[in-house]
């Protein structure tokens, strides 16, 4: 995978409206809430599964019901197509969560 273009992100990141780029990094980052635990680590756990699958990890913290993920393939020096196919798999996970809304 090559790294994406910044205008070729930026254009992606106008389908991902709660994600940014990361301060500092070639990289993008978003935070998810939850109901609870519980919601949190279901989303967690389904998008473990595609990840896998995708031989794609997520660098992501998790308290109780907050979510903070990073997003960057290291081997490109940034951010990916693979990136944002992650990053619209896991709103989609976390919208079915959280009833529509992530």
């Amino acid at each position: 995978m090559t790294k994406l273009p910044i205008e070729n992100l930026r254009t992606a990141l106008k389908r991902l409206p709660d994600w940014r780029l990361a301060d500092g990094r070639e990289a993008i980052t978003r935070q998810y809430r939850f109901v609870d635990f519980d919601a949190a680590f279901a989303v967690m756990t389904r998008v473990a599964l595609l990840a896998s699958k995708m031989d794609h990890h997520p660098e992501w913290f998790n308290v109780y019901n907050k979510l903070d993920v990073t997003l960057a393939t290291h081997d490109a020096g940034g951010v990916t197509q693979k990136d944002i196919d992650l990053a619209l798999a896991m709103d989609g996970y976390a919208a079915l969560m959280s009833g529509g809304r992530a």
